[in-house]
């Protein structure tokens, strides 16, 4: 029979893999969008949403239900997942505010470790099975 072949052939495109692999625990589903969101929101800690919607070229329709889906109330009442919060812009309020939570603070910092702690072994040697777990 001829083996599956997965010999790892580059170490930093496995750690990529492996922080999509860790947001995805979160909603297998989630998209790309949501993704940058969180990721903007977590490199930007603070920003207004204004901020988001120019940079990253969202409408501000697609950016409200992408910070919704992050934040504790996703669209049509269903629970977000509470990474980000959104509130009101205290020197203007028309304008809301993108702040990490706890929750968000830690999913930063599991995708640090995985990106960038040295570990003696390579991320195909994973003795868990290369199962990954969201720490609180």
């Amino acid at each position: 029979m001829d083996p599956l072949r997965r010999q790892l052939t580059n170490d930093k495109a496995a750690r990529l893999l492996k922080v999509i692999q860790l947001i995805r625990l979160l909603d297998r589903e989630m998209p790309a969008q949501v993704i940058a969101s969180f990721l903007y929101v977590a490199s930007h800690n603070h920003c207004h949403k204004q901020a988001l919607e120019e940079d990253l070229d969202f409408t501000t329709a697609s950016s409200s239900r992408n910070t919704d889906w992050l934040s504790d109330q996703h669209r049509l009442n269903k629970p977000g997942l509470g990474l980000i919060k959104k509130q009101q812009d205290p020197a203007n309020r028309r304008r809301q505010e993108l702040i990490l939570t706890s929750k968000g603070e830690s999913l930063l910092k599991q995708i640090e470790d995985l990106l960038y702690v040295q570990t003696t072994q390579t991320i195909q040697d994973d003795p868990a099975g290369n199962r990954l777990r969201l720490r609180n």
